[in-house]
C-alpha cells in the first residue's frame, strides 16, 4: 500500500459540529430492534424495552448507542427497507427525545434507512457492508457529513459464512481496506472508522488471525472498531452457547485494546468498561 492511502491518524470523531475524543477507547452497547439477532437477551421488541436498555447501557459508561433493526447474523432474514425504518425511526426518536446525551449509530447496510434515521436523531452510519450492498450509500454519508464505520465482509448475511476462502485473509482484508479507504477518501467523508468483521464471512481461524495481526490495520491511521461479542468465534470452540459467552468476550476485547483497538461493540457494557480501565492503567 502507499502512504497516499493512509488516513492522518486520528484521536476524535467530528460529531453535530462537536469534537468528541477517542484518544481513550470507548465502548459501543447494542441495541438490536430485531425478533430474529443471534444472541436472544439482546433482542428489543418495545420503545420502552429500548429506553430501558439505553438508560442502563449510559449509567454503566457507554459513550455510543449501536441501533440495528436487521439481523446480521448467518443465514438471517431478509427484510424490507420499510420494515426495517418501521423499527429503527420510532425508537431514535425516543432515545433522541429521552436521553438527547446519546450519540446513537444505525446498523445498516441501506443508504435510505441511513438518511432517515440520522433525520430522526441518529449521528453515525455503521454499514456492514462498506457501501458494497447499496450504491448510494457512500454518496448518501458523504452529503450527511457524519462519522462512518465501515466493515469488511465477504459475501452477505445470507451467504457469509457457505465456507468463506481467502488467499491470505489478512493481505486479503488489508486490499480490500485500501481500495474502500482511497473511494471514501474521494467523496471526502472526514471521520472514518475501520472494523475488521469478525465473524462475517471468516471462518475461526480466519478470525483468530486477524486478531493476532490486527496491529496492522493500525497502517491505515484510523480508529478501528471491533465486534467480538458472545460470537461463534468465542462460543464453538469452547464448546458452550452465546449466552455463556461473557467471559469469552472480555478475554478478546482486553488483548484487542492491547493491539490497539479504539472502541468495543458489546451486548455487556458493563464488562467492557472494566475492560478498558484496566487496559488502561497498564498503558500509563
Amino acid at each position: 500500500m502507499s502512504e497516499k492511502n493512509f488516513f492522518q491518524a486520528k484521536q476524535s470523531l467530528n460529531i453535530k459540529g462537536k469534537l468528541f475524543d477517542l484518544s481513550t477507547p470507548k465502548v459501543m452497547g447494542i441495541l438490536n430492534i430485531t425478533p430474529d439477532s443471534f444472541y436472544n437477551k439482546s433482542r428489543t421488541a418495545t420503545i420502552d424495552e429500548a429506553l430501558r436498555k439505553t438508560e442502563q447501557f449510559l449509567t454503566e459508561g457507554a459513550s455510543f448507542i449501536d441501533i440495528g433493526g436487521y439481523s446480521s447474523r448467518p443465514g438471517a432474514k431478509d427484510i424490507s427497507t420499510d420494515e426495517e425504518l418501521q423499527r429503527l425511526v420510532p425508537v431514535v426518536e425516543s432515545i433522541s427525545k429521552t436521553f438527547p446525551e446519546a450519540i446513537m449509530s444505525i446498523d445498516t447496510f441501506r443508504a435510505k434507512v441511513a438518511a432517515e434515521t440520522i433525520l430522526a436523531g441518529a449521528h453515525i452510519v455503521n454499514d456492514i457492508a462498506s457501501g458494497d450492498m447499496d450504491d448510494e450509500m457512500l454518496e448518501t454519508v458523504a452529503k450527511l457529513q457524519v462519522p462512518y464505520i465501515f466493515m469488511h465482509m465477504q459475501g452477505t448475511p445470507q451467504t457469509m459464512q457457505q465456507a468463506p476462502v481467502y488467499n491470505n485473509v489478512l493481505l486479503d482484508v488489508v486490499d480490500y481496506f485500501s481500495k474502500k479507504v482511497e473511494q471514501i477518501r474521494s467523496l471526502k467523508i472526514h471521520d472514518v472508522i475501520l472494523d475488521p468483521g469478525f465473524g462475517f464471512g471468516k471462518t475461526i481461524a480466519h478470525n483468530y488471525e486477524l486478531l493476532q495481526k490486527m496491529e496492522d490495520f493500525q497502517l491505515f491511521g484510523l480508529p478501528i472498531l471491533v465486534g467480538f461479542s458472545r460470537k461463534g468465534m468465542i462460543y464453538k470452540p469452547l464448546e458452550i452457547t452465546a449466552a455463556e459467552a461473557l467471559n469469552g468476550t472480555s478475554v478478546l476485547n482486553t488483548i484487542a485494546l492491547q493491539k490497539g483497538a479504539k472502541i468495543l461493540r458489546v451486548h455487556d457494557v458493563k464488562e467492557a468498561v472494566e475492560c478498558v480501565k484496566l487496559v488502561g492503567l497498564l498503558n500509563g
